[in-house]
């Protein structure tokens, strides 16, 4: 699951599709036709594409919301807004440490936010070995739950 939009996202379809992966995206467009004409977005290797028509922003509570973790890394201003919503909503995150941009920042991000790095935020330069971390991750902690549309029971909160 990714925002379906160009780039590493794009790069990421192609190598699960080409795996044999299942693939969805979560696009910003109202349409395909929006999709490919005004947000400039592929549409090659998705097995299949929520048109949203929420705009980039919103499109990553759906995005987010419909994974068990999220992986960063490099980044600017989006992956920062993906971070803390998922931060939030007490999502695993995995950050593969050294590549830049925001990612390598998420630590001091925190502190200066006056919020914890917790348990469900697992890093490493070795993208494997942070895959392995974000799976033990997921299957090691609660998923998160909700009420009054407010998450329990995680660290983002508070």
């Amino acid at each position: 699951v990714n925002g379906a939009c160009p780039g590493l996202p794009d790069e990421a379809a192609f190598g699960a599709h080409k795996t044999g992966g299942l693939v969805m995206g979560i696009s910003p467009a109202f349409s395909e036709k929006e999709h490919i004409e005004n947000y400039k977005s592929p549409h090659e290797h998705y097995d299949i594409i929520l048109y949203t028509g929420m705009g980039l922003m919103e499109r990553d509570l759906i995005n987010i919301r419909s994974s068990d973790a999220i992986i960063l890394l490099g980044g600017g201003v989006g992956t920062l807004n993906e971070f803390t919503v998922a931060y939030d909503e007490d999502k695993v995150v995995g950050i593969l440490s050294g590549s830049g941009g925001v990612s390598d920042h998420i630590e001091e991000i925190l502190k200066m936010c006056d919020r914890p790095m917790n348990e469900k935020i697992v890093a490493d330069s070795d993208p494997k070995t942070l895959l392995d971390k974000v799976i033990h991750a997921i299957k090691s902690q609660p998923q998160p739950v909700t009420e009054d549309e407010r998450v329990l029971g995680g660290g983002g909160k508070g």
